[in-house]
């Protein structure tokens, strides 16, 4: 990779908060968070970035066959913008962490949730 280049790891909202019944899945993408941290600093002079994207309910295909939708529903009502994502949206995040816009960015984390993690 040269220098510019852009590292984009996928983590996810459980990494930052306790959610019942996914420990592990949890703990690594809390893992994940940190090796953005790190690699940002080993990556240090090389003009490679590493940053975190971070989704949260997101209406794909996978999760509308696999949920009921009263189950949709109750998960629409935890997300403060009440509704899923849309997975173009978190595309957009990861263009924009891919792009010369982010070039100030490294070891960072974006949360593509809709308030989920956050508030």
């Amino acid at each position: 990779m040269t220098n510019g280049g852009s590292i984009i790891l996928t983590g996810s909202t459980v990494g930052s908060m306790g959610t019942p019944a996914m420990s592990i899945y949890s703990a690594s993408k809390a893992a994940v968070r940190n090796l953005a941290r790190s690699w940002a600093h080993d990556l240090r002079g090389t003009g490679i970035r590493v940053n975190v994207m971070s989704p949260g309910p997101t209406q794909t295909d996978k999760l509308m066959e696999l949920l009921p939708s009263e189950a949709l529903s109750e998960m629409k009502r935890t997300v403060p913008l009440e509704r899923l994502g849309d997975p173009k949206e978190t595309a957009g995040a990861v263009a924009f962490l891919a792009s010369d816009d982010s070039s100030f960015m490294t070891g960072s984390e974006v949360f593509v949730d809709g308030g989920y993690a956050q508030v």
